[in-house]
């Protein structure tokens, strides 16, 4: 599995996939696609040539849609790992990171393609400031007994 290298920082997720794609239904992934040459991850967001989606059998993807990630590649000097790829989908809806980038509604207009409902965009900045995003601090939680 590749991994982003910036994300191996403090506050980092250390490569966790919903940075990195998105399986939106059978047959359809979204990617994360760095497109800043001088960005660590440039080269790392361009190896996945070929991705599979699993519903009851292996499939080669029928379409693969690559997000264009934000045009701001760094944050006071240092270099960021902000993804629209990390999103959260629920009742009627898609929560999507937006980074005041003049990419964030070109994202937008991506998943409204994939998900029925509005896609709403929240200001995702200092979630990741924190390590991960949006997908990322949405996730269910264990019953305590």
């Amino acid at each position: 599995m590749p991994r982003l290298t910036v994300d191996y920082g403090d506050f980092g997720t250390c490569g966790h996939i919903d940075i990195v794609a998105a399986f939106v239904r059978p047959g359809v992934v979204v990617a994360h696609a760095q497109r800043d040459r001088n960005h660590p991850d440039y080269a790392v967001c361009r190896e996945p040539r070929t991705v599979a989606s699993f519903d009851r059998r292996p499939r080669p993807s029928a379409r693969g849609d690559r997000d264009p990630g934000p045009t701001r590649g760094r944050v006071d000097g240092s270099f960021n790992d902000w993804s629209y790829i990390n999103h959260y989908v629920c009742n009627g809806a898609v929560i999507l990171c937006s980074f005041d980038d003049p990419n964030d509604q070109q994202a937008a207009a991506i998943l409204a393609e994939q998900y029925p409902g509005a896609v709403v965009l929240v200001d995702a900045r200092s979630i990741f400031e924190c390590g991960g995003g949006i997908h990322c601090i949405t996730q269910q939680q264990p019953a305590t007994r």
